[in-house]
């Protein structure tokens, strides 16, 4: 909890959703029941920190793309693509709702072996199979479309420009928060301090608030982003979720580039891209990347000017002149058993439903996920997309779905 924020109990006593965590995931679901004509319960969110610095929402690079393995995780990116495109459409057609646009600069693959060259084609396959825009190019065409670009070392490139870039996330997450609450929904500044389970083990029956109150609860969603393992154990449930540190970087380069950057994956897996007209923004993080602190945002100048900018420099050269204006750390809300989401409920704890581990794709996912997890809370089955793939059975079967493009 930021310090200074004041407690906020809640107006009722019971509630047929709960949700915990009020991020983009939290939101999405909670705005998503709300535009459900066949959902009409009550629904209380449970945000501890309402500035959100801290979340992974708040971090974000808001970057949406369809380059992924697997054909769930490309259909998922396709429909948030087609929401943010026509936001004020979905929000039925609000005039004060902006209209929003994709910055498709793209993204840029590129593979220094054969083996990762391999996984860059048979995940176009997989894309283009999907309606994706992916185009596989050689050295040589990479670099008669970016001559800035080093490929001496390169064997293969994987570029889509079609719904391919950066979006406004913060728009989007304000409006679903803002419309949900015109709808009814309630969000209040607090902390779920305890769960309360029924005789078997079966169902969760209350929460125990931080401010002390009690409400009992048909349905509880657990949307905590990185601290989603935290929320789980509370019911005396485990979840592979756990918080990794990411790194951030604007800088503005002294011989700027001729054309727009896509952000570029290279092999290192440092990425880089377009910011703007005029800046450049860069992410990663150091090669040991463990567990941190749910608090651990502290910056890391060694990771920048021993790996980040070589990197750079060496595969854009005129990145070799450049200066930091801003950096941070974020935290990747991360599933180290397969880096997808897990979404569904508990194989036991039947009312407990999981939103949690996107593993860094979270907010291109967020309008699928959300719509899904809210046909799930209503109907019980999936009536879009269908996304039983990500369900939470298969940790308990120890089947995992693996996402080779995870950045």
């Amino acid at each position: 909890m930021t310090k200074n924020t004041a407690l906020q109990a809640p107006q009722q006593t019971k509630y047929d959703v709960v949700i915990v965590g009020g991020a983009i995931m939290g939101a999405s679901v909670a705005w998503f029941l709300t535009d459900n004509p066949d959902f009409d319960g009550r629904v209380l969110v449970v945000e501890k920190d309402p500035s959100y610095q801290f979340s992974c929402t708040g971090a974000t690079n808001s970057c949406m793309r369809q380059q992924f393995s697997s054909e769930i995780n490309v259909k998922c990116s396709q429909f948030a693509a087609d929401f943010v495109k026509n936001l004020r459409d979905y929000m039925g057609n609000d005039d004060r709702v902006p209209e929003l646009k994709i910055q498709n600069f793209g993204y840029m693959y590129l593979a220094d072996t054969e083996s990762f060259a391999n996984v860059l084609r048979e995940s176009h396959e997989v894309q283009v199979a999907a309606g994706a825009g992916t185009k596989l190019l050689t050295p040589d065409e990479i670099k008669a479309a970016y001559p800035f670009y080093n490929v001496d070392d390169i064997v293969l490139g994987s570029l889509n420009l079609i719904d391919e870039g950066y979006w406004d996330s913060i728009t989007v997450f304000d409006w679903w928060r803002k419309s949900a609450r015109e709808r009814g929904v309630e969000y209040i500044t607090n902390e779920v301090a305890t769960m309360t389970k029924n005789s078997a083990g079966t169902h969760v029956e209350s929460l125990t608030l931080k401010s002390g109150e009690v409400i009992s609860c048909g349905k509880i969603v657990n949307c905590t982003g990185a601290r989603a393992a935290e929320t789980a154990k509370m019911a005396g449930i485990t979840i592979p979720v756990e918080p990794r540190k990411r790194f951030t970087w604007i800088f503005d380069a002294e011989h700027k580039l001729d054309r727009p950057l896509p952000l570029t994956i290279d092999p290192s897996g440092v990425h880089v891209r377009q910011e703007g007209a005029n800046n450049y923004q860069a992410g990663g993080h150091a090669d040991y990347d463990p567990a941190v602190e749910y608090d651990d945002f502290e910056l890391d100048p060694n990771l920048w000017q021993d790996h980040i900018w070589p990197v750079l420099a060496m595969r854009i050269p005129q990145f070799e002149a450049i200066k930091v204006t801003h950096e941070w750390a974020g935290h990747y809300a991360y599933n180290v058993f397969d880096h997808n989401m897990i979404i569904g409920h508990h194989d036991q704890v039947e009312n407990f439903y999981f939103l949690n581990g996107d593993s860094g794709h979270g907010l291109q996912q967020s309008p699928a996920m959300g719509r899904g997890v809210a046909e799930l809370l209503t109907y019980g089955e999936y009536r879009t997309l269908d996304l039983s793939v990500f369900d939470y059975n298969r940790i308990v079967r120890n089947e995992p779905f693996i996402e080779k493009a995870v950045i």
